[in-house]
C-alpha cells in the first residue's frame, strides 16, 4: 500500500476531521524518527499514518483499538512489523520493534503538542518551542487525557523526552498548513 492508498483507506474509516490530522501528525513524527535511526522512512510513515483507523469504530470498545485496525490491514498484505506497532500502540501488547516503541510514544506526544499550541496565545505551532510544550507537560492538570508515561517511554528507544519533543514539533510545523495550526 502506497501513501495516497494509504490516506484514501484512512478517510474511508475516519469521517473526524481532527482523527485525520492527527493521523498526519503521527505520520510526521513517525517519519521524522525513522530518519533520526536510518530507518526506512515511508515504511514508518504508513505505521503512524494508519495506526488509528479504527478509532471511530472501537473508541467504546477500547481492548479491540488496533487490533481492529491489524486485521483489516492484513487483507491488504500490509507488512507485520507495521501491523505489530499498530496492535501494540494502545499499550495491548509488548512494544517489541523500535518502529512499535516509538508509535507507542508518539501517538500521544502530538496530542500534546497540538494542546500546547491551541493555549499558545498565537495559536500556532511556528510560536512553540520545545521548552514550552515540555512546560505543558509537567503541568499535570494540562491537557489531562495525554499519557505521560506513554511519552516519556521514549527513554526506550534512546531518546530523552527533550530531544523527542523537539523532534516531533519540529516534524509537525514542516506540515502545520495540514494541521491547520
Amino acid at each position: 500500500m502506497n501513501r495516497s492508498e494509504a490516506i484514501e483507506r484512512l478517510k474511508s474509516k475516519l469521517k473526524n476531521k481532527n482523527l485525520v490530522k492527527h493521523s498526519l501528525a503521527v505520520e510526521a513524527c513517525m517519519k521524522r524518527l525513522a530518519k533520526e535511526f536510518g530507518e526506512d522512512i515511508e515504511f514508518w510513515g504508513l505505521a503512524g499514518l494508519l495506526h488509528d483507523m479504527d478509532y471511530e469504530d472501537t473508541k467504546d470498545d477500547f481492548p479491540r483499538h488496533g487490533f481492529v485496525t491489524a486485521e483489516i490491514l492484513e487483507k491488504e498484505d500490509i507488512d507485520s512489523q507495521i501491523l505489530e506497532a499498530i496492535k501494540g500502540h494502545p499499550g495491548h501488547i509488548e512494544r517489541k520493534t523500535l518502529m512499535a516503541k516509538a508509535l507507542y510514544s508518539v501517538d500521544p506526544l502530538t496530542g500534546l503538542i497540538v494542546a500546547a499550541c491551541l493555549m499558545h496565545p498565537q495559536k500556532k505551532l511556528e510560536a512553540l518551542n520545545t521548552e514550552f510544550v515540555l512546560n505543558r507537560f509537567k503541568e499535570k492538570s494540562f491537557a489531562r487525557g495525554v499519557n505521560r508515561q506513554q511519552i516519556e517511554a521514549c527513554q526506550e528507544f534512546g531518546l530523552s523526552p527533550e530531544d523527542f519533543v523537539a523532534i516531533c514539533l519540529d516534524a509537525m510545523r514542516e506540515i502545520s498548513g495540514k494541521l491547520g495550526l
